[in-house]
């Protein structure tokens, strides 16, 4: 099984800086993409960043020059640095992996994982 595990979410004023970790696990080949998205209350998920396994970067208009995506393979973690946090960032963020998972020993499956969600809180 592949399993998707986020930390760092807390409580943080507004102007502050939280930093965000995805540790992927399991029978993990390769991970196409790895990316953030996040559920405010009463809204939808919406893609906050993502990256390639080739290092191309994507954000949302919305925290452009503040996040930061990045990725460290060797340990199958993702990870996002946000900085001049905003009340307007409060959610819950998610991780997403699209990835190739090993069936046997020569034969894998790509698919999405998602992890359990942290909660992200700034108050102003």
């Amino acid at each position: 099984q592949v399993q998707l595990v986020e930390s760092g979410g807390g409580l943080v004023q507004a102007g502050g800086s939280l930093r965000l970790s995805c540790a992927a696990s399991g029978s993990i080949w390769r991970i196409n993409v790895m990316g953030w998205y996040r559920q405010a209350a009463g809204k939808q998920r919406e893609l906050v960043a993502d990256i390639t396994d080739g290092g191309s970067t994507n954000y949302a208009d919305s925290v452009k020059g503040r996040f930061t995506i990045s990725r460290d393979d060797a340990k199958n973690t993702g990870y996002l640095q946000m900085n001049s946090l905003k009340p307007e960032d409060t959610a819950v963020y998610y991780c997403h992996a699209n990835l190739w998972k090993s069936t046997s020993m020569v034969t894998r499956v790509l698919g999405d994982y998602w992890g359990q969600g942290t909660q992200v809180t700034v108050s102003s």
